[in-house]
This record gives structure tokens, sequence and C-alpha cells, in this order.
């Protein structure tokens, strides 16, 4: 099975209630932590358990004015410790190695080179200083870290053409409390979604979405860089738009590829990690449940307090989290049921990359050999742009059907009919 952890979240606990919109960010309700209660197993524990500490926020430790996870940890020590510890996550696994057929797929991309597992979010910011794919201005940042956020906030779309290495020597923390809460202190439980293009993309559409799953849903989507200014940019402006073919349907009326494969001469587009969005268009959300809900269970302290912990993980590996699918899914067994849905989608993968990479090479050999016209070799490109599309919106999103399997499937599906349709004009 493709080694993908199990979706992620990227945000403190869980939610209550609605979405505002006040002084140039998202803010919605979602929990602090708190209160001596009578002990339950954790699994039986609800929201309506954790009690709200009415505090101030700590000083910034940060010149940037980043309230950073340290200086939260004397007012929240449970909740800190959590998210400290997701660096247990050292999990590394190159994709390329692990499908080979993706660096011919990804040939005259970054992707290419270097395409491994993410590991724990305290990795984010040392991971893509690492990476070998180029990175020359900063908005590969975006969502590495705080205090590149606050730097957007602060100075606006120029942030993002500034240069990677200058910028870079000036963040402080990877992925932290700021990216799903601001400065805000956590009384009566906030939520902030922190992120620019947010507020720029979903505008007031953002209140369709529960706080709790657009918090990691800011960092966990399909994105692109404005190709004017280089800004991130979400390539939607609802829900409804959040489809891989309404989405594909926006790239192709903008004119928009991530870059031209040389061999084939084909524009083609890079899928991000479209989570939220996969998320959203399959049964969990329609319930009602929110990121939260699945990757970050309720623990209890051992002074009695009840919080959501900040450890980040698959519901398959707690014993909390499989106890909340049985509302549902009765007594089966869920980890059986996930993984034969992971290993089925991945199988999937396998054969229809294989496929899309035999494609590409009868395009690029087509165009070697001359015979084909322009406008007969466009017909073939078109349809591998779209194949490569289909294909890679399933193949990147870290749930591997677990978030939404019958869109999985569809991409696949969908991938393979166009592989062969484009096979079929040679």
């Amino acid at each position: 099975m493709k080694n993908h952890r199990l979706g992620f979240g990227t945000r403190e606990l869980i939610l209550t209630a609605a979405f505002v919109i006040g002084s140039g960010i998202f803010a919605a309700a979602a929990p602090a932590l708190k209160g001596p209660l009578p002990l339950k197993a954790a699994e039986k524990l609800t929201r309506e358990d954790i009690e709200y500490l009415q505090v101030d926020a700590p000083q910034a430790s940060s010149p940037d004015g980043v309230i950073a996870a340290d200086d939260w940890s004397a007012i929240y020590p449970e909740i800190a410790a959590s998210w400290k510890a997701n660096k247990s996550n050292e999990m590394h696994v190159s994709y390329l190695e692990e499908s080979p057929y993706l660096v011919n797929i990804y040939e005259g991309y970054g992707f290419a080179k270097d395409y491994e597992s993410a590991r724990g979010h305290e990795y984010c910011l040392e991971d893509v200083a690492a990476t070998e794919r180029p990175h020359a201005m900063a908005n590969c940042l975006t969502c590495k870290t705080p205090n590149f956020t606050k730097l957007v906030q602060d100075v606006g779309h120029s942030a993002y053409t500034m240069d990677f290495q200058e910028v870079y020597a000036q963040m402080r923390e990877s992925t932290s409390c700021y990216n799903c809460h601001g400065n805000e202190a956590g009384n009566g439980g906030k939520l902030v979604a922190t992120h620019v293009y947010v507020q720029e993309c979903l505008g007031e559409n953002a209140a369709s979405i529960d706080p709790a799953t657009l918090a990691c849903g800011q960092c966990h989507i399909e994105y692109y860089f404005a190709p004017e200014d280089k800004a991130t940019t979400m390539p939607y402006h609802d829900v409804a738009g959040m489809t891989p073919a309404a989405i594909l349907a926006y790239y192709d009326e903008l004119g928009f590829s991530d870059w031209v494969q040389e061999s084939t001469g084909a524009h083609l587009l890079k899928a991000q990690h479209p989570e939220m969005e996969t998320y959203l268009q399959g049964p969990h959300a329609a319930l009602g449940m929110n990121c939260a809900d699945c990757h970050m269970p309720m623990e209890i302290s051992e002074e009695g307090k009840v919080y959501h912990s900040h450890t980040l993980v698959s519901p398959l590996e707690n014993e909390t989290l499989l106890a909340n699918c049985a509302k549902c899914h009765g007594d089966q067994d869920m980890v059986a049921f996930v993984e034969r849905i992971q290993s089925q989608v991945t199988q999937r993968e396998t054969e229809v990359g294989t496929k899309l990479s035999e494609l590409k090479d009868a395009l690029a050999a087509a165009v070697a050999d001359g015979q084909m016209s322009e406008e007969e070799l466009d017909a073939v490109r078109k349809l591998y742009r779209e194949a490569q599309w289909y294909f890679d919106y399933c193949y990147v999103e870290n749930a591997e059907g677990a978030h939404n399997s019958s869109l999985a499937n569809e991409c696949l599906d969908t991938s393979e009919m166009l592989i062969e349709e484009a096979m079929g004009l040679f």
C-alpha cells in the first residue's frame, strides 16, 4: 500500500458553532481546555466535558508578533505538549521509489526529482528547506510556518515573490498554534483561518464550511501560484467548485498549467493535496463531521483536565477515535475495512499510473517522429492533460480513499477512460 498517512489535521480542538468575519480574519468557535471532571473512558467524552479557560494571551516571543507554541505552554501545557509530540512522526517514504512510473509522468517538473511523504507538522519548515525541488521564491513557505502567514498579512502579495533563502532565515517555527488560532487566547474556544487566500478566494462562502475543517483545509487543499504575482491561490470560490471536474474547468478557462513537458509538448497540471475538497464532497462531511473528529482524540490529563490532543493521528491508530467509527459502522473491524479500501485504491493507482506513463511515452514518440499533425497531437495532449489531472488528484490526496472512496475510484476510472481514448488516436 502506498505509504500515505490517513489524512491530516492542522488545528487545535474541535469547534462549537458559528463562523464570523471580523478584523481581516475568519474566526470560529472551538474548544480550549480545563476542568477537573469525573474520569470516564476517553471514548465517552463529549465537547461539553471541556471547561474553557478565561485568560489573556501571553507576550509574543517572536519579533513579528506571532505567539509561538512555546509561549502558550504555561497556559495550555497539555495541548502544547501534545502538539510537540508530532515530532515523533519521522516517517519518510519516497513515492518515486514506491511508484517509479511517477518519474516518467512528472518528467520536466520538480516532483520527478524529489517527492517524499510528509512528516509530522513539526518538520514542515525543515523539510521544505531540504527538498531537492527548486524554490527560488518564498511562496513555497505558505503553509510551512506561521511567520510567513504573518508576513503575508503584514505586507501583502509582495511576500510571495521575496527570495526564499532570505525569508527562510527569518522564520521561527514550523506550522503551529498561530496558523489555526491566530493570537487568540482560546477563550470560549476560537479557531481562525489565518491565511489571506482563504479570505480572498472563499470570502463569505467560508461560512458554509465547518471551522474545524477549514482550519485544517486552509493548508490541506489544491492550490496554485497565480501567474501574475505568484500568490498562493485557491482554484474555486465555494464548496460547489471543489470537485476535480470544476477545478480542471477553472484551470482550462484560465489557460493555466504548472509546466510544459518538453518531450510531449503537453501543458500539464500538478495537483497538490486536495484533502479538504475530497472530504467535503464525501460522506463524513455530509454527516456533520469535521477533521478533528477523526484525527484529534479527546484525552484526560492526570489532573482531570479534558482536552483534544494535538498529536495528529490516524483514527486507525487510536482506540478512542476507532470507538467513534462504531457509531455509524457498527462493531466491524474498522482497521481491516479501511485497509481494504486503501489497498484497492493503491492497486488501481498503480494500474492507471502505469497506463498514463505508457500514454506519455507514446505521445513523446509521436512528437519525435513527426508523423502526426499539430492538430492531431494537440487532441492527444488535451486528453493526456486531463488524464494526468484526474490520476494525480487521487494519487496526492493523502487518505488513499478513506476520506471519499467513491471520488477516488471515480477519478481513476475517468483517468483510465481518457487514457484509452487518447491511445486510440495514434
